[in-house]
Parts: C-alpha cells; structure tokens; sequence
C-alpha cells in the first residue's frame, strides 16, 4: 500500500471507531468467503465486518482514543464495528463462532473501555437492550398498578372502622382498689 493510501485506509478505520458503540476484533483464518459472508448477515445490520491490517487498526485505535492490547493485533484480524445494540452483534459472533471453530474472538472495545474475549461472551449472554428496557418498564408500570390499587382501597366513606372516634384513655371508668383486690378491702 502506498503511504497516502495507508493513510486514507487510517482515517477511515479511525472514523469507524470513534463511530462505532462497540468494536470486537476477531481471528478469521480458515473461513471460506462464503462464511465470511453468512458471519456478515448473523451480525445484523447494524454492524460492519471488516478484515484489517493490523498496524493501521492499531494506529487507528490509537488515534480515536483507544488503547487495546498488542496481543489483540497477532495474526490475521477482522473487525466488527458496531453501530446498533453491542448485544446483538456479540451474540451473532458468538453462535457463529459455535458452529465455526476457525472464527476467535480476540477481545474489543464497548464504548471506549477495552474487553477481553471473556467479557464479549458475557455481553453475548445478556439479553437485547430492547428486552431489558421491557422489563424495566414492566416492573415501573407494576409498581404504578399497585399504588393505584392501594389508594383505591382506601374507604371513600367515614364508615370505615378506623375512620371512628375512639374514646381516649382518660375518658375511661378506671375501678377503684377495693374492687381490683377484695382481699384487701377486707
């Protein structure tokens, strides 16, 4: 590659990642292009796979502000940049990678903080952002329901037993001694 085609090829990887929510870098040797191509469906579409040279994508990452491990860039790398939901693109990845052995995840970057191949196959285990903001809404409209049960049982009427007046203490008949103890009225 020439040197301003080097340095196009550094701009473009920079722009991806200072773009990106997430970037996993990946091992692709002994993939066919035709699974190269199926990988590139399963991330979705909110995701790029794009096979890199690995001093521009180090260079690249350096530039937009990411510091990854030299171990990361060992070997023939792949990235992919993801611009959607993280979850559903490491999830792609990692069935992929099930079926094909030859596919490694190496690590990768969520929204600046370095992971490790451990922590993509976390996220991959986590369920989509669409599920979890479900369940969070689902939980708040609960809660609501409840409230709004309890205020609603609350008596409308002063019927109700603890709306009455209760006699005070001092109001009651308090008996004498010699009616408390007979013997020593005696």
């Amino acid at each position: 590659m020439a040197r301003p085609d080097k340095a196009a090829a550094v701009a473009e990887l920079t722009d991806k990642f200072r773009s990106s929510n997430a970037a996993v870098l990946t091992e692709y040797r002994g993939l066919t292009v035709a699974q190269l191509k199926t990988l590139r469906r399963s991330l979705g579409e909110n995701a790029q796979y794009a096979v890199v040279k690995n001093t521009l994508t180090k260079i690249a990452a350096n530039e937009a502000g990411i510091t990854l491990d030299d171990q990361l860039f060992a070997g023939p790398t792949a990235v992919a940049f993801v611009t959607g939901d993280p979850v559903e693109s490491a999830k792609g990845l990692r069935d992929f990678a099930k079926d094909n052995p030859n596919l490694v995840i190496k690590g990768g970057v969520l929204d600046g903080k370095a992971l490790s191949a451990d922590e993509i196959k976390k996220l991959a285990d986590l369920e989509s952002r669409e599920v979890l903001l479900a369940k969070l809404a689902g939980a708040f409209k609960g809660k609501q329901t409840q409230t709004a049960q309890l205020f609603q049982a609350l008596p409308r009427s002063s019927s109700a037993p603890w709306t009455r007046s209760v006699p005070s203490r001092t109001s009651r008949a308090v008996p004498s001694n010699s009616a408390r103890f007979p013997i020593l009225a005696a």
